[in-house]
């Protein structure tokens, strides 16, 4: 008998989903092309949450408790910050890794 995996439920903040269109724009600015895979690898990432958000790190960070969030790094630059709740995946920030996001936490 075929074991079925758990799906599970990915919630995108809206503030995650504005930090998306301030990234894809600051990129578009130099390359149309750019942020439209961006775009894609965002959506792409974030529907594969849906089959085993585990397979990620943790956040480490020494402001946070850890084992709160994880990290899932997209495009080689930016990071997804999400949580697992229950049936639930929660990305909660998508920072650009090469500016300080210590404000976030």
């Amino acid at each position: 008998m075929e074991k079925k995996s758990k799906k599970y439920n990915v919630v995108i903040s809206d503030e995650t989903a504005q930090m998306l269109v301030l990234h894809a724009r600051f990129l578009a600015q130099v390359s149309e092309v750019a942020a439209e895979r961006l775009i894609e690898e965002f959506n792409e990432k974030a529907r594969s949450l849906e089959k085993f958000p585990e397979r990620n790190p943790w956040l480490a960070d020494p402001l946070i408790s850890t084992g709160k969030y994880r990290k899932f790094l997209i495009n080689k630059r930016y990071m997804l910050i999400y949580k697992i709740k229950g049936d639930a995946v929660y990305v909660n920030a998508m920072v650009d890794c090469r500016q300080d996001y210590s404000w976030l936490i």
